[in-house]
């Protein structure tokens, strides 16, 4: 920390009425809501000249201050070569690349690993400087746990593109995901809201208070104690396919945090969730042409699907 801070002033927008204080911060200043409890603890929040708690709800027209302190050494972006990333394509916009598992997309607070960014200063590429600091260029994430494809912005103009066909769902996000049964039906649209979990918050919930969320899916296999599904998402929530397949009483094989059997993720060698990426295509932010990306399986997950088609 270098002593130095940066005051924020704003009025609470009517599209954040009811909000949670760190959540409405999340959404205004584009930091983490991690980062907004940590400030909110530090008593450097005020909503109307007084003291919150992160779990507060603001009101339009509120005043809103916060005072940030300059970043800290946990956050910055420390060039560092990641194996297992790789580049699927790179232009003068945007870098496409194929994350592996045990990779954050971002620094943040708590995590010590393996970032996307890093590799990418580490390897030479300048991304965009849009967005918050830890995260400049990143229009999408993928879990620490969630391997595939993903893009980043190089320029100032892609970022503003992209991050807004991201907001406005124009971008065809497509998994597959590896699930313990069978959905009845074997295919449908799941449509439930999801918030943070209200005893755990590493998790998430399908909640009546959450935020919409959509999420389409169809059987591509059908076996003894799994079923490989292809999903669309409609909505991009933290954790979404996880929350909505645990809801369904399908959790994603391997996914012991939302209530996977950790005896068939043993069996098939799993130690995260059996989640991939496999298809990203959207419009070309300079050539405005649709432009589609794909990742094929990680071995990991390539031998635990053998083995469940080798199960009878």
């Amino acid at each position: 920390m270098t002593g130095r801070f940066e005051q924020r002033t704003v009025l609470v927008p009517e599209g954040l009425a009811g909000e949670r204080v760190d959540a409405a911060m999340a959404r205004m200043f584009g930091f983490s809501r991690t980062r907004a409890a940590e400030l909110i603890a530090e008593d450097l929040v005020r909503v109307d000249g007084a003291g919150v708690a992160k779990s507060q709800r603001v009101h339009p027209g509120s005043m809103l201050e916060v005072t940030i302190p300059a970043q800290t050494d946990a956050l910055a972006v420390v060039p560092q070569v990641v194996e297992g990333i790789r580049i699927i394509h790179d232009d003068d916009s945007i870098v496409v690349i194929d994350k592996p598992v045990g990779v954050a997309v971002h620094p943040s607070p708590g995590w010590n690993g393996p970032t996307v960014v890093s590799h990418l200063a580490a390897a030479g590429f300048r991304i965009a400087t849009s967005g918050a600091s830890e995260r400049q260029g990143i229009v999408q994430r993928l879990d620490v746990g969630t391997s595939g494809v993903m893009v980043i912005t190089k320029s100032e103009h892609a970022y503003s593109l992209l991050k807004n066909a991201f907001r406005h769902r124009t971008v065809d996000k497509t998994y597959h995901a590896l699930v313990q049964g069978h959905p009845d039906p074997l295919e449908g649209t799941i449509d439930a809201p999801i918030g943070r979990h209200p005893k755990f918050d590493y998790k998430f919930a399908v909640m009546a208070d959450g935020r919409h969320s959509v999420t389409h899916y169809e059987t591509l296999e059908a076996h003894r104690f799994a079923s490989l599904l292809e999903i669309h998402l409609e909505t991009g929530r933290t954790h979404q396919i996880r929350v909505h397949m645990s809801a369904l009483k399908h959790p994603c094989v391997g996914d012991l945090t939302y209530g996977a059997d950790p005896v068939l993720a043993k069996r098939v060698g799993l130690e995260r969730q059996w989640l991939h990426a496999v298809k990203l295509g959207f419009e070309h932010p300079d050539s405005g042409e649709y432009v589609e990306y794909e990742s094929t399986y990680p071995d990991d997950l390539t031998q635990a699907l053998e083995t469940i088609r080798d199960e009878r």
